[in-house]
């Protein structure tokens, strides 16, 4: 869908409306990704909640453009994976757990402004935030209480 709205108008900036409990580390990525690659901004917006990969992809919109209704709940944790099967395939899965985990928090880190260190302990376990949290964290650029907000300057 990002790659559609950029061939319709490049010049356009894009909105990412999220509502999303997390999912897929590899599909988040790739959106992320995508973001990164197409030339329009891409604004983000949390509606309600933004959980695990939903937060990534949140904190990798445009900078000054990432925002969060008032009630929006962010949830910034490890990811986490379920194998079972031989030793070696259970170690080669943990090896990249292990890795993206890393990944994911250097991304936060460059997203926020925190030093890796904080996001690294932060992400340790479950993290809840609210909009105004998330705010002071870096995860968003404004909380909007209305559309007319999201285009005005602080």
């Amino acid at each position: 869908q990002l790659l559609h709205l950029e061939s319709q108008d490049p010049d356009k900036d894009i909105s990412l409306y999220i509502d999303s409990p997390g999912g897929d580390v590899y599909a988040g990525l790739g959106i992320i990704d995508t973001m990164n690659f197409i030339k329009p901004d891409v604004s983000t917006i949390c509606v309600g909640m933004a959980a695990s990969m939903g937060a990534a992809i949140l904190a990798s919109g445009t900078k000054g453009k990432r925002m969060a209704l008032p009630n929006s709940m962010i949830l910034i944790h490890q990811p986490s994976s379920g194998v079972q099967g031989q030793q070696t395939d259970i170690q080669i899965v943990a090896d990249e757990t292990k890795w993206i985990r890393q990944h994911l928090n250097e991304m936060l880190a460059e997203a926020t402004g925190q030093p890796i260190e904080k996001i690294n302990a932060d992400t340790e376990r479950d993290n809840y935030m609210r909009a105004e949290e998330a705010k002071e964290y870096g995860l968003v650029d404004k909380v909007i209480g209305r559309r007319v907000d999201a285009t005005e300057e602080e």
